[in-house]
């Protein structure tokens, strides 16, 4: 025999299985949501994990420059030999009712004109000649009124044997005077030279002049010395 449920009872089995499953369904469910979710967030830390940073992308190659077009080759057309033309001949011989050409007449020539004597330019004017220049005397000590004496012969160079000839140069002013002079070559023998230079300083002169002008100049004077036999 088997057990039955008695009939009043079976309402509160009917409810406490119906609750059973819902709790069941709900653990169930609470279960399940809770694993996805577990398992949801394992892959994503997993993922994170394994997904690396993207590497720098390398810089494009540089385009290669295209190849240069090819020449076009372009077929000149040979050009055909023609045939040669036939020349032209002229007939000279004049068609009868063809009008004849007068030649005009000559034109006249141009008048013939005498070309223009050239007018003689002036001959350039001479320059004018320099002037003369002043004429110059030199002073002079030989007139006779001016009674120079002659330098005396040192006694010492007569016994010696000295002579000689002595260059006296001398400065004479506008009124003749002697006003300064110097030996300007000597005789060899100091006091011949000594006694020259002191006579010419003694002596007067007929100043010189510079276009009859008197005027102050230097004059060489040579005095000699010479023993008589």
């Amino acid at each position: 025999m088997t057990a039955t449920t008695p009939l009043h009872k079976r309402p509160v089995a009917i409810a406490s299985a119906v609750v059973l499953l819902h709790v069941g369904g709900l653990a169930a469910l609470q279960s399940g949501l809770i694993v996805r979710a577990y398992e949801m967030v394992v892959p994503v830390e997993m993922i994170s994990q394994i997904i690396e940073p993207p590497k720098p992308m390398a810089p494009p190659p540089a385009p290669t420059p295209p190849p240069p077009p090819e020449p076009v080759k372009v077929n000149k057309a040979v050009p055909l030999p023609t045939a040669p033309q036939p020349l032209a001949i002229a007939d000279p011989t004049p068609a009868p009712n063809a009008p004849v050409a007068t030649p005009a007449p000559p034109a006249p020539l141009p008048p013939i004109t005498a070309p223009l004597a050239a007018t003689p330019s002036p001959a350039p004017a001479a320059p004018p000649a320099p002037a003369p220049a002043p004429k110059v005397e030199l002073p002079r000590a030989d007139a006779d009124y001016l009674n120079n004496p002659k330098p005396p012969y040192p006694p010492v160079s007569k016994r010696l044997a000295e002579q000689g000839r002595v260059m006296v140069r001398v400065y004479v002013g506008a009124d003749g005077s002697a006003q300064k002079v110097e030996l300007n070559k000597s005789s060899g023998f100091d006091r011949l030279d000594a006694t020259a230079v002191a006579t010419v300083a003694r002596w007067r002169f007929k100043p010189g002049t510079r276009g009859g002008v008197p005027e102050a100049m230097w004059h060489l004077i040579p005095i000699d010395f010479v023993l008589d036999n």
